[in-house]
């Protein structure tokens, strides 16, 4: 009987650990998604798949844009996880001389399965462009998510894109 506060507070220790782990293993970096984007110019569909390379935390990603040639692109990075704040972050080089930072982070505090995405890129040399990315994203079940995305370009269009992802 003496022995029983013990054994509740490491039971209750060890719950809340294997918890907050559980909650920052939340987020899925292999993933594949199809995108409608629109913008004041032009309205249009992409694809992108995004990984991380075996059990490395080397990121990869692309994204084809089926409308427009040339707005492909290829990333890689390398994920830093729990960052802060239960805050995972990529830095990146992607190409077309761009490189950036992915900030992502589950809200499963607020409503379980809700994530949120900032995404700071810069484009250099003759089309230098600063450009921010918002994102909310709701995962259903664990397998796929859709989200709605504003991203913020200097001197460019805004865009609004709406996505469905499936984690694989």
């Amino acid at each position: 009987m003496k022995h029983i506060l013990p054994i509740i507070t490491l039971t209750t220790l060890a719950a809340a650990a294997s918890a907050q782990s559980a909650a920052a293993a939340g987020l899925s970096y292999n993933r594949a998604g199809v995108n409608y984007n629109t913008d004041s110019v032009e309205n249009g569909y992409s694809v992108s798949v995004e990984a991380l390379v075996g059990s490395s935390n080397v990121w990869v990603g692309a994204t084809a844009d089926l409308d427009n040639v040339g707005e492909d692109s290829v990333a890689v990075g390398y994920l830093f996880k729990n960052v802060a704040a239960g805050i995972d972050a990529t830095v990146a080089v992607a190409s077309n001389d761009t490189y950036g930072i992915i900030l992502r982070r589950s809200l499963n505090e607020v409503v379980a399965g809700l994530e949120a995405r900032f995404v700071w890129s810069q484009a250099t040399g003759s089309n230098s462009v600063d450009s921010f990315v918002y994102e909310l994203a709701y995962n259903i079940g664990s397998k796929y998510q859709v989200a709605v995305s504003i991203e913020d370009a200097d001197g460019a269009d805004n865009e609004t894109s709406v996505s469905v992802r499936y984690n694989f």
